[in-house]
């Protein structure tokens, strides 16, 4: 089996994911603009908030990311396992409206 590592595993997914009609979008800032209710991204999709509820249209009705995230909750664990950690980048895939589970 061959390794991959990190770079070129987002370089895979994001590409894999452009040849499926996805506009691959940069990470957005790990600190939320016009979003009062988090204090940091914690998930790739937080930052696109806006296009799920309507406040604003998407660029594409399917895009991609690779989004930097942190998460505090088990934060106290950081360090006594080789699982836990603060900070990681979460790949994903979204549609606004353009396609739904059964055809992910």
């Amino acid at each position: 089996m061959e390794k991959y590592g990190v770079n070129q595993l987002r370089k895979m997914f994001l590409e894999f994911m452009e040849s499926k009609g996805h506009l691959a979008m940069k990470s957005f800032s790990l600190v939320p603009h016009n979003d009062n209710s988090i204090l940091l991204i914690n998930a790739g999709m937080t930052p696109l908030k806006p296009y799920f509820t309507g406040a604003e249209v998407p660029p594409r009705k399917r895009v991609t990311t690779c989004q930097k995230c942190i998460r505090t909750g088990d934060i106290d664990n950081v360090g006594h396992t080789a699982r836990h950690g603060t900070f990681f980048e979460m790949l994903g895939n979204f549609s606004f409206g353009d396609y739904f589970k059964t055809e992910a």
